[in-house]
């Protein structure tokens, strides 16, 4: 366990969603003290119950706390919570360094930067890859962005539940290249919908199709990772098609704002767009692998 002399050891965090509360369990397991934001009474509930501090104000989550640190929705709730009223922009200190998790434009956390540049607190854009379940393991992968101080000053953090956690930039470079992971994501399940598609047509079974690319030189720990509802034909949603179609919206603004034509990207987001109204948006986004009905 860590000391607490200097408060490096004190994380006020926001979000305890699907992410955001399995990064904290870590946290926690790891020795850090994590002060959650709590809105709702349900939030506050399940707080108390993994052992976290509870506020009820952004200014009560930050005080105190060398790392604040947030896991949240989509640009709207990170613009909400950073410049709006009683936001971090007219709470966090100079001291004291933000860490956010999510995958959010980089238009927005640029946006963000710009508003704790006045501040004088550094601001880490630290955008997650893995899953639930690697979050639960401590294995995420951190793709970090901004001052290489702050960085190596949250070494600690980053290791409680990352696997491995790269310095990639000093600006919005860590947003550019989560989105660019998630766009092979995102066609990943596409690519492999296609692929049994055909093996099927063959006469193959999904387990076998399953079990021959687990061996072959497309393995992946994503495939593996979703290889058991592929045969199942069950897609509970790790990660949801509406989630993709929101990922799928940044890839194209940022593709977009670069000038950087993304075709296959163009086709393979009208695919989760037919998923969505077809009324599958709330399943897992390799739902576009299942057999035709």
């Amino acid at each position: 366990m860590m000391n607490d002399t200097d408060g490096d050891s004190r994380v006020g965090w926001i979000g305890l969603g699907k992410m955001g509360l399995p990064i904290c369990d870590r946290l926690r397991d790891s020795g850090f003290q994590v002060k959650a934001f709590c809105r709702s009474d349900a939030t506050t509930q399940l707080a108390t119950a993994h052992g976290f501090a509870v506020s009820r104000t952004l200014a009560q989550t930050a005080a105190g706390c060398r790392f604040v640190a947030s896991a949240i929705s989509d640009d709207n709730a990170l613009l909400d919570i950073v410049l709006g009223a009683g936001g971090l922009k007219e709470t966090l200190a100079a001291d004291q360094i933000y860490v956010e998790t999510s995958t959010v434009s980089p238009e927005a956390s640029a946006r963000v930067a710009e508003a704790l540049q006045a501040r004088g607190c550094a601001y880490l854009r630290a955008p997650v890859s893995g899953s639930t379940a690697t979050a639960s393991q401590g294995a995420l992968t951190a793709l970090v962005s901004g001052p290489a101080a702050a960085f190596a000053a949250a070494t600690k953090l980053f290791a409680a539940f990352t696997r491995k956690a790269f310095h990639v930039g000093v600006n919005e470079e860590a947003r550019t290249l989560k989105l660019s992971i998630n766009a092979m994501v995102g066609a990943t399940s596409a690519m492999l919908a296609e692929s049994l598609a055909l093996a099927r047509s063959g006469g193959l079974d999904d387990e076998i199709v399953m079990n021959v690319i687990a061996e072959s030189a497309v393995a992946s720990p994503l495939l593996q990772y979703k290889r058991g509802m592929v045969t199942s034909g069950d897609y509970p949603a790790a990660f949801s098609v509406s989630q993709m179609l929101k990922d799928f919206g940044l890839i194209t603004q940022a593709a977009e704002a670069a000038a950087c034509p993304m075709p296959l990207i163009t086709s393979i987001r009208e695919q989760y767009r037919a998923a969505a109204a077809r009324g599958l948006g709330d399943r897992d986004f390799f739902v576009l692998t299942a057999k035709a009905p």
